[in-house]
């Protein structure tokens, strides 16, 4: 094992590698930034193999993984000498943490529909009796001998019953016009679990951490910063996202961990 380590330790560092890869094919730092949306100074920083920007060892081989595959690198055999170079082992995300995190995770807040749904009922039912009993004080169209004028033909008669069924409260979903209505001066990502749930970890342009832990199935979290949003997805293959109010048609695989960045701008047209 000893052997192992030294040779790793002298062969080029995985940012050498990995600088060297670069400009054999030709490609700047803001070009492997646009296409990995890894930021340009954790580019350089990786580079020059320091790799404490990237947030922990888990965080750094994601780096690795997506910057090999943008100069053409063998991202696997870069992992590799990380592991051996760095003296650590990957700790792949596996399901006991996930469901430890869902054990103690609180219950997200939802809407408590039926709360509104009863309201809803007693103010149709409180607004129907008023209507009735004001309607019984004094009969409209009645003529002075008594008699009541009959509806005209072609005339509507209007019934004070006809209100909306209580039982059928009318639910009030996001449409796409409200999703897309997010300010254009800043970036906002709404990330939500389908076919799956998946750990996320969300910070803003100031590495603060706005979420971290696991979105279940069917649940969403919404993101806002003035300049980039970073976001770490455990389980990607099970997480949609909208970045500016538009679908991101990026098609991930269940499993596969992915790193991303966006800005006020993104998606990028074409």
């Amino acid at each position: 094992m000893s052997n192992g380590n030294s040779s790793a330790k002298d062969r080029p560092s995985v940012g050498r590698i990995l600088q060297q890869a670069r400009i054999d094919a030709k490609l700047t730092v803001d070009d492997v930034s646009s296409s990995t949306r890894v930021r340009i100074p954790i580019v350089h920083a990786i580079e020059q193999d320091d790799f404490s920007r990237c947030g922990g060892d888990v965080y750094a081989r994601g780096h690795i993984r997506t910057l090999a595959r943008a100069v053409g690198a063998d991202a696997a055999e870069l992992i590799e000498l990380f592991n051996a170079q760095q003296g650590t082992e990957p700790q792949p995300l596996s399901s006991g943490p996930l469901f430890e995190a869902e054990r103690i995770r609180p219950e997200p807040r939802r809407p408590n529909w039926t709360a509104a749904m009863v309201a809803a009922i007693v103010v149709v039912v409180a607004f129907v009796g008023f209507t009735f009993f004001s309607s019984g004080e004094e009969e409209p169209g009645a003529n002075a001998d008594g008699a009541t004028d009959a509806p005209t033909q072609g005339e509507e008669t209007e019934d004070p019953e006809r209100t909306p069924d209580p039982t059928e409260p009318e639910t009030v979903e996001p449409s796409e016009s409200a999703v897309a209505a997010v300010p254009a001066d800043k970036v906002t990502v709404r990330a939500t679990a389908e076919g799956g749930s998946s750990w996320i970890s969300a910070k803003d342009s100031n590495g603060r951490e706005l979420f971290e832990g696991v979105l279940e199935e069917g649940d969403s979290e919404t993101f806002t910063d003035d300049e980039q949003i970073d976001l770490v997805l455990g389980n990607a293959g099970a997480v949609q996202l909208h970045v500016n109010g538009r679908e991101i048609e990026d098609v991930f695989e269940m499993g596969q961990v992915e790193r991303l960045s966006y800005t006020p701008g993104d998606p990028s047209e074409g």
